[in-house]
């Protein structure tokens, strides 16, 4: 059984599924672009997660967004992020904050700010300066496989591969092997396959296929199934907000094979299944009295 996960002095244990919920702060992200772009609307909406029982609220400003993303610059993303984490760490002092940022001059104002953890979805390949400052900071940190630029890498333009999860299980393992050269501990790293990001439909299945094996690498596992469109492509379902059923699926499965964390854009229904699949499991295994 997994420990904890360390975070800025914050410590997250995983005797139970942890619930991250997304806070976009972005006119263009895929299926909620727009709906929370001003800093009142991301602070509503992190506090409402956060009620719902998201563990943790991860703040982004830029989009990966499948249709090919417009890169933000750094100004632009820090007056988009800073504001609503600033405000979230003084409205809600015991909620863990998250930033989703691929810049390092990012991430250090958002830590200064009151985040706790820097999610990557380059996993420190595009800002190698990233590894320094979480590790000083002691933040912790998710490193998702992704391939290709900001704009690429929720496309399939990279999504070639004669063996999925060796590759992908490699590519991995060298952002690990970076962010710990780099002094960041293990208890403060948690790993992502990117489902979805450079992969399709069979890609992504694949590797949730063998989360059982990503698992035994021995960090914390985070999925990001939320409104996915592999998912679509599985239930016939071609509006991303129409994926809640199909969401909510794929995550109980996930959290069966391995997965400890859960990054969603529906809290209440998720973490609702999750905790029941959850007690289920632990009582069919023994550890429930």
């Amino acid at each position: 059984m997994l420990g904890a996960w360390r975070a800025r002095g914050r410590t997250i244990d995983l005797d139970r599924p942890i619930v991250m919920g997304i806070v976009n702060v972005t006119p263009d992200s895929f299926s909620d672009g727009g709906q929370f772009f001003s800093v009142d609307a991301a602070v509503a909406r992190g506090r409402h997660l956060r009620s719902e029982g998201a563990d943790i609220l991860d703040v982004g400003g830029e989009s990966t967004r499948p249709q090919g993303a417009t890169p933000v610059d750094e100004l632009e993303e820090l007056r988009r992020v800073i504001p609503v984490i600033a405000t979230l760490a003084k409205e809600l002092p015991d909620a863990i904050l998250s930033v989703d940022t691929v810049k390092s001059g990012v991430a250090i104002r958002a830590l200064d700010a009151g985040a706790h953890i820097v999610n990557d979805v380059s996993g420190f390949r595009l800002d190698h300066r990233m590894g320094e400052i979480c590790a000083t900071a002691g933040a912790g940190v998710v490193l998702m496989h992704s391939r290709g630029t900001v704009s690429e890498m929720g496309t399939y333009t990279h999504a070639r591969y004669d063996d999925v999860v060796g590759e992908v299980f490699g590519e991995l393992r060298a952002r690990v092997g970076e962010a710990r050269a780099a002094g960041v501990v293990d208890e403060c790293i948690v790993i992502d396959p990117g489902i979805g990001f450079a992969k399709r439909a069979e890609h992504s299945l694949a590797l949730l296929a063998a989360l059982p094996a990503l698992a035994d690498w021995g960090y914390p596992v985070l999925v990001g199934l939320s409104r996915k469109r592999f998912l679509g492509d599985l239930a016939g379902v071609s509006t991303p907000t129409e994926r809640l059923h199909a969401t909510v699926g794929a995550n109980v499965a996930a959290l069966d094979l391995g997965a400890r964390i859960f990054r969603v854009h529906d809290v209440a229904p998720n973490r609702q299944a999750l905790d029941v699949a959850w007690a289920i499991t632990r009582r069919a295994r023994g550890d429930l009295a």
